[in-house]
């Protein structure tokens, strides 16, 4: 049997083991069961002696990994099965979402000093060209690093002295995404509608754009890391996937992930503000469809713990991802997420967002008002003269919407 040590906080929690037959199952140490500090790691890993079989654990720690094609090019740049989570984890696992890292059993690191290496603009450059190839620099000597999704990506640390990549399970404290080949003017996509989230008062991911060379990228501060130098600290995370058990690859919706009924009843059940992160999430749902966001699946919402060492609290963690995928043609115009049944956002009329309203459990007049002062709140946030065409085409889109979901309401 193959064994993982998992850390949390610094501390071991427990152990991720591999049978002979490729079978996962994790199980929490009993130190850290009987410790003062003791928290689950997940939502769906509840605290408790017994052990989790693959089935109750891959939603948790496969939800840590890339997925689709730079999944394929890392197992083949490592020399492993893309399949095979546990040899993935073990390669890549030392700085993930969250306050997770993953070391091999018998390795001491866990009171190993924090360790960088700074990378000039040029050197940086060198590196955006070659994510491509080599997603998430994986195979390279020292670097330990993974983050979800599909999209190309890299982990940063960032001080007064620059960009530096973290070394082993050394915190990052930025995430930096290219633009796309496929998707050109992602950059200045993502970039507005994170803008215009935060200006319509919703708890959003801070970025910016940075050009770096000829390449541009949008660079993300992550919320899931607080202090500054080398004394940062992560903060515990985990994506509603993970908190429901769900594997990343039925991540949407109409393939076994969680409809938007499932993200309320969660909240309800774990947050410790609920009132307060289920205006959150109802508020995200109707900016999703405003912006065109087609993209908006399980992964796409996360829970934020509270540090280890105050009260333990839960919750909705500020929104990322936040991208308008009605601008790109070639794009799928199919919800991740249905609202009432309907999955496209040309469907949607009144019985839909009662049927939506009915399944969170929100009153049919309390829903309706907040849906019009929302829509309101959006289109006051608009600007007045769009900077490019990528914002002259979102304003556009969310115009429309803002027109349609005030017909569908009145």
């Amino acid at each position: 049997m193959k064994t993982l040590q998992v850390i949390y906080h610094g501390q071991r929690v427990g152990e991720l083991h591999q049978t002979s037959t490729g079978r996962l199952s994790f199980a929490y140490a009993q130190a850290w069961l009987s410790s003062d500090d003791a928290r689950t790691i997940s939502n769906s890993l509840p605290l408790k002696a017994n052990t989790f079989e693959e089935r109750e654990c891959i939603g948790f720690f496969g939800g840590l990994l890339p997925e689709e094609s730079n999944r394929e090019v890392i197992a083949k740049n490592l020399g492993i099965s893309s399949k095979n989570d546990f040899a993935m984890l073990k390669e890549i696992g030392g700085e993930c979402a969250g306050a997770i890292s993953l070391i091999e059993a018998g390795q001491d690191s866990i009171q190993q000093e924090v360790s960088y290496q700074h990378v000039s603009e040029l050197e940086l450059e060198a590196i955006i060209l070659k994510l491509p190839k080599a997603p998430l620099l994986a195979g390279t000597r020292e670097i330990r690093l993974s983050l979800a999704g599909a999209q190309n990506k890299l982990a940063l640390f960032r001080d007064k002295q620059g960009f530096a990549l973290p070394l082993n399970e050394s915190p990052s404290s930025h995430i930096l995404k290219p633009d796309s080949h496929h998707f050109p003017k992602l950059v200045e996509n993502e970039a507005y509608c994170l803008w215009l989230s935060a200006q319509c008062g919703l708890p959003t991911a801070e970025a910016e754009v940075l050009h770096v060379g000829s390449q541009r990228s949008l660079l993300i501060k992550r919320y899931d890391r607080t202090g500054a130098g080398e004394q940062l600290t992560r903060l515990h995370q985990e994506d509603f996937c993970q908190a429901l058990g769900v594997p990343s690859r039925t991540k949407y919706q109409a393939e076994g992930g969680p409809s938007l009924a499932d993200c309320f009843a969660l909240i309800r059940k774990t947050s410790t503000q609920p009132a307060r992160d289920l205006i959150t999430l109802f508020e995200a749902t109707i900016f999703n469809y405003l912006i065109g966001n087609n993209d908006a699946h399980g992964k796409n919402f996360s829970f934020l713990y509270s540090p280890i060492e105050t009260r333990p609290s839960l919750r909705l963690a500020p929104l990322y991802d936040l991208v308008c995928t009605a601008y790109f043609e070639d794009l799928s115009p199919k919800m991740a997420m249905k609202i009432g049944n309907a999955y496209l956002a040309s469907d949607i009329r009144l019985k839909h967002w009662e049927a939506f309203w009915e399944a969170i459990g929100f009153s049919k007049r309390q829903a309706l008002k907040q849906s019009l002062e929302f829509a309101d709140r959006v289109a006051s946030a608009l600007k007045p003269t769009p900077e490019n065409e990528v914002e002259t085409k979102i304003q556009d889109i969310v115009s429309d919407r803002i027109a349609a979901i005030k017909s569908a309401l009145k």
